[in-house]
């Protein structure tokens, strides 16, 4: 009888301890909803503090926040390039991005209602100005420092969504939405940039939901975080040629470093309509170098990742998911090219096809 009412008290407790334990497994699911944060905060969810961002298109300066707790070409078939070889991974295949917790769309873009503002092709001068909670036709050239986006829709008829100028520093670009209309750029009727970077200081790009844009995020040197890019739109450029199209696209020579991390990447460009990569590190105007790509689903271009090639130094390719749900090998012609084994700095490791199995770069020629 004691033995019984022993295993009665203690019931209870161990019951509820494993409700407990089979709730927070299933709380990280795909099915679970993105978490919730306050409409004033900067970043959600956010590994740091937080500020407070000013009026919209007034002066403001926007409290800095650790967002992600690290420091901040060609299309044709190459040598250098690899699929994947050996045996599946221990880890679990993805079936989606979704599925194994990477962005989309209900993770991305504006958390609060949005304002109309037909802007035009703006240009903001005000240092520290914070533009937030508007829907915006045009876009924004970006000559002042510390210039904050932030809760706010781009739709685009430029040669970019955001551009910040030679000289200017601290751009931050959080919880957007950059598109356009196909057919409507001025580059026959295509566009080139979401977001382009001309100068030699970091850009922040995190929580965006990012479209339409041939080459999509550029930058040498940058934060790019938790964003969503898909749905790329071919066109033929002013050359008359395919425009080479890539989700994320360095062209070399950078000074600063460039951090790609946890972003749903998609170049779902056709093999004979441009697609150059998914993350393409070019060494078109200097040496490649520098380069953190960590924890990223990939997918699509010709080869998913282009690596820097001959020369490139301190890239580290780490823990992705090259998806397949373009190409058996994630790139049309395959997984990597033109990856430089030899680079002082450069590491390749955990990354693998998205049915498990690893992928493993072949040198590059």
């Amino acid at each position: 009888m004691a033995r019984r009412t022993g295993l009665a008290r203690v019931a209870g407790p161990l019951l509820a301890g494993l409700l407990a334990v089979l709730l927070t497994a299933c709380s990280g699911s795909a099915g679970s909803a993105p978490p919730t944060c306050p409409d004033s905060a900067l970043t959600c969810p956010a590994s740091g503090p937080t500020g407070t961002p000013g009026t919209p298109g007034t002066a403001g300066t926007a409290s800095p926040t650790a967002a992600t707790g690290t420091p901040t070409g060609p299309g044709a078939p190459a040598g250098g390039g690899s699929g994947a070889s050996g045996t599946p991974a221990p880890r679990a295949a993805c079936a989606s991005p979704a599925a194994c917790g990477f962005p989309d769309a209900r993770s991305t873009g504006p958390r609060i209602p949005l304002t109309p503002h037909r802007t035009g092709n703006l240009s903001v001068r005000e240092n520290g100005t914070v533009i937030r909670g508007w829907d915006i036709t045009g876009s924004l050239d970006i000559y002042a420092d510390d210039v904050t986006v932030i809760d706010t829709r781009i739709t685009s008829a430029n040669w970019w969504g955001v551009n910040l100028r030679p000289g200017f520093k601290g751009l931050r670009i959080l919880h957007t939405t950059i598109t356009a209309v196909p057919g409507k750029g001025p580059d026959n009727g295509g566009v080139d940039y979401a977001v382009s970077n001309m100068g030699t200081s970091s850009v922040e790009v995190g929580w965006c939901d990012v479209s339409v844009f041939g080459d999509a995020l550029s930058m040498g040197q940058g934060d790019i975080h938790d964003n969503y890019v898909h749905d790329i739109a071919p066109f033929v450029n002013q050359s008359g040629e395919w425009q080479h199209t890539n989700a994320v696209i360095s062209g070399g020579g950078n000074t600063g470093h460039l951090v790609v991390r946890h972003n749903t990447l998609l170049n779902p460009t056709g093999l004979k309509q441009g697609a150059s990569g998914s993350i393409g590190l070019f060494a078109d105007t200097g040496v490649v170098r520098n380069v953190t790509v960590d924890r990223n689903w990939i997918a699509g271009g010709a080869y998913a990742l282009y690596g820097g090639a001959t020369g490139a130094t301190g890239i580290k390719v780490t823990n992705n998911v090259f998806s397949t749900q373009y190409h058996p090998a994630s790139g049309g012609y395959g997984t990597v090219a033109h990856w430089n084994a030899d680079g002082a700095g450069n590491e390749w490791r955990g990354n693998r096809l998205s049915d498990g199995r690893p992928v493993r770069p072949e040198p590059s020629p």
